[in-house]
C-alpha cells in the first residue's frame, strides 16, 4: 500500500512549485525588460513605443526657425558625409560618417565627434554637427552599438561599451593626426556615452567634453523608465532584467554608470541640462556635475527645455555658451 505524504511534505512540494513558477516568471519578465529595451530586433521594443508617442517626457515641438536650421543642416549632412569605419577591441566593425571641415586656411586639426541619443541615429545630430564644421572643425558621428548600420552588431549598451568603442574612435583620429585636437559631444544616451569616456584612458588631443542631458547610470535611467511606462516598481524585475543583461550582453545596469567614470574625469567639461526635462530629468544634472573630478568644468541651465530640446529652445543661450566654452579649449570659435 502506498505511502501516503505527510502535511509538512505536501507544503514542501507546494513551496517548491511555486519557487519554480516565481523564478520562471521573473525570468521570462527579465528577458522580455532587456528584448524590449535593449534588442533591436526584437518584436516590440521601446523604440516602437516612442516612435508611438507613448512615452512621456518626449514631447518635441521645435520654433519654425530652429525646424528651417535643421531641414538645412541635414541636407548638408547627406551631402557632405562619406562613411568611416572602425575595428572595435572585440573585432566588430562599425560604421560612422566623417564630414571634413569647411575652411579655407588648409587643412583642420580640430575635431567634434558627436554620439547621438537611444535608438537614434548619426543623421539626427546634423544641426550640432554642421554648427562645429562652421567653426572649421572636422566632425565625426559614430553610430552605437545596436543603431543605425550598427544594428547587426549586437544589443544596445546605452553607451557603456560605446564608450570603449568611443576611445578607440578617438585614437584612430590620432593616429591619422598626431596633431589632432579634438572634443567630444553628446546628447541623451550619447551625452552618457561621452561621460562615460571622460574615466577612461583618452589621449592629451581630447581637450573637453561637452554633455547634454546625459543619465547618471542606465540603473537610474532604467528604474524611471520602468515606471514611467509600465508603473512597476525597480525590484525585482529590474534586478532580473539586469542578470540577464550580463549574461546576454556582458555589462551590468549599475555597473554602467556616468557618474563612476566622472570620478575619474581630467578633461575640462560642460554640462547642460533643460527644466522641463522628465525623461532624464533635471535633478540628474546636479548629480554628474557634482560627480565630476574635472578642475575646469561648468554647467548650463536651459529653462522649460524639455529632453534634448535646449539648442532649440534658447539657440542663442545654448550656442554662445558652447562656443565660449569651445574657444576657451581649443581656440576654434
Amino acid at each position: 500500500m502506498a505511502k501516503r505524504l505527510s502535511k509538512r511534505s505536501i507544503i514542501g512540494i507546494v513551496c517548491a512549485v511555486l519557487v519554480v513558477l516565481v523564478v520562471g516568471a521573473l525570468g521570462f519578465a527579465g528577458n522580455f525588460l532587456f528584448d524590449f529595451a535593449l534588442n533591436p530586433h526584437a518584436s516590440y521594443t521601446m523604440s516602437d513605443m516612442m516612435g508611438e508617442g507613448s512615452v512621456d517626457g518626449l514631447e518635441t515641438v521645435s520654433p519654425a526657425q530652429d525646424e528651417a536650421y535643421a531641414a538645412e543642416a541635414a541636407t548638408w549632412f547627406e551631402n557632405t558625409r562619406e562613411s568611416t569605419s572602425l575595428v572595435a577591441a572585440d573585432g566588430t566593425e562599425l560604421a560612422g560618417w566623417f564630414v571634413a571641415a569647411a575652411t579655407d586656411a588648409g587643412t583642420s586639426h580640430d575635431y567634434a565627434v558627436v554620439c547621438h541619443g537611444y535608438t537614434g541615429e548619426p543623421s539626427e545630430m546634423a544641426k550640432y554637427a554642421y554648427h562645429f564644421n562652421q567653426l572649421g572643425m572636422n566632425t565625426l558621428l559614430p553610430a552605437a552599438r545596436g543603431h543605425e548600420r550598427n544594428i547587426d552588431t549586437g544589443y544596445i549598451t546605452m553607451g557603456w561599451d560605446d564608450s570603449v568603442d568611443l576611445v578607440q574612435w578617438v585614437n584612430q583620429i590620432v593616429a591619422r593626426d598626431p596633431q589632432a585636437r579634438i572634443m567630444l559631444f553628446g546628447v541623451s544616451m550619447g551625452g552618457a556615452e561621452v561621460m562615460m569616456a571622460s574615466g577612461r584612458d583618452l589621449p592629451s588631443n581630447v581637450k573637453l567634453i561637452i554633455e547634454d542631458c546625459g543619465y547618471t547610470s542606465v540603473w537610474d535611467e532604467f528604474a524611471l523608465q520602468l515606471d514611467n511606462v509600465f508603473g512597476l516598481p525597480s525590484f525585482p524585475l529590474l534586478n532580473t532584467a539586469e542578470l540577464v543583461c550580463r549574461v546576454r550582453a556582458g555589462y551590468g545596469f549599475e555597473e554602467a554608470s556616468a557618474v563612476d567614470m566622472l570620478a575619474k574625469a581630467t578633461v575640462p567639461m560642460l554640462f547642460i541640462h533643460g527644466t522641463a526635462d522628465t525623461f532624464v530629468p533635471f535633478s540628474m544634472l546636479d548629480e554628474v556635475y557634482d560627480a565630476c573630478a574635472s578642475s575646469e568644468k561648468e554647467k548650463l541651465v536651459v529653462d522649460n527645455a524639455g529632453h534634448g530640446q535646449s539648442a532649440s529652445t534658447n539657440p542663442d543661450l545654448y550656442w554662445s555658451t558652447v562656443d565660449d566654452f569651445i574657444a576657451r579649449y581649443m581656440g576654434t570659435a
